[in-house]
């Protein structure tokens, strides 16, 4: 791969931060195409110059390409970026098994765990796509801000230092800087994490628990981020980082947040059923949460409370209340090294 420019880049995925990262890289003079899996939402951009239905208002820059198909799509790209969401990853991957060659690196820039099989985007790829260079794009990055212009800082995470920094000098400009690590473990369990935190956060919004309150959330929600990192292989360091501290700070207190705002609405009464039946666009943490307790978790007793708590609340049916209570009756302990 080059160490000093990428020629062509293919995007999967036309959601609000799929054509966001689009639209960077194509006004930083990168040959870009925005793949989406419907035909006639791809003709639809590519007419419109605009995503309606999940970035209305944006004009899409004139050099973005668009495609529907796998192969014409990937025709001579020598980085692919995956912002698929993760429930809908694998299928994608299995619509590219033939079009993408093997050393193909590929850069993931999907938040969420898969409810199955507890697996982050990456494995998801690998599992599909086989071993290949891999890496992580994440952090405090609304796509509603970035597309518009607004300041934003992210990390790219990769084994692979070259790769790293390819990602970095694409994406890098004026108003949206790129840094580097070489935990991606971290970085992508810290991407899913912070939005089991943002439900709980918004839910205490919809209660009107108040700020002491939020803030304590915040901050045993990182802990407890940290702490699964770590029993997974990452690195604590990078959850107090933009992966992990600067994305959860944006997501549970901005209003763009949909992680946040469904829990405020269940914290308000209504059912996750009939919030998820108005969504257009998908609210990772539901589902994040979904698989950290599903028939592949191994997760020990207290190893997250908060997000227990909120699993109860999503899937079991649990008054809200209930569960602020229990989180408040917990056994007492120490602040630091402890589940509590």
């Amino acid at each position: 791969m080059s160490e000093t420019k990428v020629n062509k880049v293919l995007v999967l995925g036309d959601g609000s931060w799929g054509t966001t990262l689009a639209c960077v890289l194509s006004r930083n003079g990168v040959p870009t195409t925005l793949w989406s899996a419907f035909p006639e939402q791809s003709k639809e951009l590519r007419e419109k110059r605009v995503n309606e239905r999940f970035l209305p208002g944006v004009n899409l820059p004139d050099e973005l390409k668009f495609s529907a198909d796998p192969f014409s799509a990937a025709e001579g790209v020598q980085l692919v970026v995956s912002v698929v969401p993760t429930q809908f990853l694998r299928s994608v991957a299995m619509r590219f098994e033939d079009a993408l060659p093997g050393n193909l690196p590929i850069v993931s820039a999907t938040k969420g765990l898969e409810v199955e099989t507890l697996e982050s985007p990456t494995s998801i790829i690998r599992s599909v796509l086989g071993d290949r260079p891999m890496a992580v794009l994440t952090g405090p990055s609304h796509a509603e801000e970035v597309a518009r212009g607004l300041p934003a800082s992210v990390v790219c995470a990769s084994k692979d230092p070259k790769l790293a920094a390819m990602v970095q000098r694409a994406f890098s400009c004026e108003n949206f800087r790129v840094y580097t690590s070489t935990d991606p473990v971290g970085a992508e369990l810290a991407a899913a994490l912070k939005n089991v935190v943002a439900l709980a956060a918004g839910i205490s919004d919809g209660l009107e628990l108040g700020d002491n309150a939020k803030a304590a959330l915040l901050t045993r929600g990182m802990v407890e981020m940290a702490r699964f990192g770590e029993m997974k292989g990452g690195q604590a360091s990078t959850f107090f980082g933009l992966a992990g501290f600067g994305d959860l700070v944006t997501t549970c207190c901005s209003k763009h947040s949909r992680n946040r705002a469904v829990g405020e609405a269940i914290g308000r009464g209504e059912t996750l059923e009939q919030i998820l039946d108005r969504m257009s666009m998908v609210a990772e943490g539901v589902w994040t949460t979904k698989a950290l307790f599903g028939p592949n978790s191994d997760l020990g007793d207290r190893v997250l409370p908060i997000a227990e708590q909120v699993h109860a609340i999503l899937f079991e049916k649990k008054d809200p209340r209930r569960a602020v209570l229990d989180l408040m009756s917990r056994e007492l302990g120490p602040e630091m090294g402890s589940p509590q």
